[in-house]
């Protein structure tokens, strides 16, 4: 069982890979998408669950998403056509990072995929490129809300703290006009649902060669977040317009 695998079905009974609920979600995505966005991308969309959302409660809206999983992209199609959306939704199977597109987007997403560019404000610059004058980015990434151990910085990479994070997006030329601390609820929601689902498809399929694979990642997991990083690890999301368009 590769990775890729691993968080599918870790992901199966969360409504999106990052720590929020749905509330928090839909608030995201009606500010993102207040100026009445006519095309939204998400570079590193996964599953697509963003954009399903989006289209689902936009009805003129148009949609592409970018990712390198032929899985999770298989995924996102299968749920768009019982949606009833898919004639509103191209996606792309390539590197978020290389992508170009042929058009400009009202809101660009890019949620918990950071690391596909190499962090947060590369990530910024990326999706400047792809922005429509007077659009939105809606960005989620990791932030140290507790000085973290070296165990932790080695999991997670070279994050800062919230007030710093702030600092650099806005002396990178952003301007904040909403955003979304995850609650400690949404934290452990997220992690409880990780560990949980891919434990239960582990215990649910016995005679599988890969269960026992899955049921020591769900614990590695398990024993991380609780001994490592719940107490230091922070996400935030945040709806962004450039200083100057």
């Amino acid at each position: 069982m590769d990775r890729e695998q691993i968080s599918r079905r870790a992901h199966a009974d969360h409504p999106i890979a990052a720590p929020l609920d749905d509330d928090s979600v839909r608030r995201l995505l009606e500010r993102g998408l207040s100026r009445g966005a006519g095309r939204v991308l998400d570079l590193g969309c996964g599953g697509g669950e963003w954009l399903l959302r989006a289209l689902a409660v936009q009805p003129r809206l148009r949609a592409e998403g970018v990712d390198i999983s032929k899985s999770s992209l298989a995924h996102a199609r299968q749920a768009a056509r019982r949606l009833g959306v898919d004639d509103r939704l191209t996606l792309h199977h390539q590197d978020a990072a290389r992508f170009v597109a042929s058009h400009a987007f009202d809101l660009v997403l890019c949620v918990g995929a950071t690391h596909a560019f190499g962090g947060l404000l590369p990530t910024l610059a990326a999706a400047r490129e792809h922005l429509a004058p007077g659009g939105c980015v809606l960005v989620g990434d990791g932030f140290w809300d507790r000085e973290p151990s070296p165990e932790a910085v080695e999991l997670f990479g070279d994050l800062a703290d919230l007030p710093t994070t702030l600092d650099r997006i806005a002396a990178d030329g952003w301007t904040p006009v909403q955003g979304h601390i995850s609650s400690r609820q949404e934290l452990d929601d997220y992690e409880w649902a990780w560990t949980g689902s891919l434990a239960s498809w582990a215990l649910d399929h016995p005679d599988d060669p890969d269960s026992a694979q899955a049921l020591e990642a769900a614990t590695t997991h398990r024993d991380q977040w609780l001994r490592v990083y719940r107490d230091v690890l922070g996400f935030v999301c945040l709806v962004l317009r450039p200083a100057r368009d």
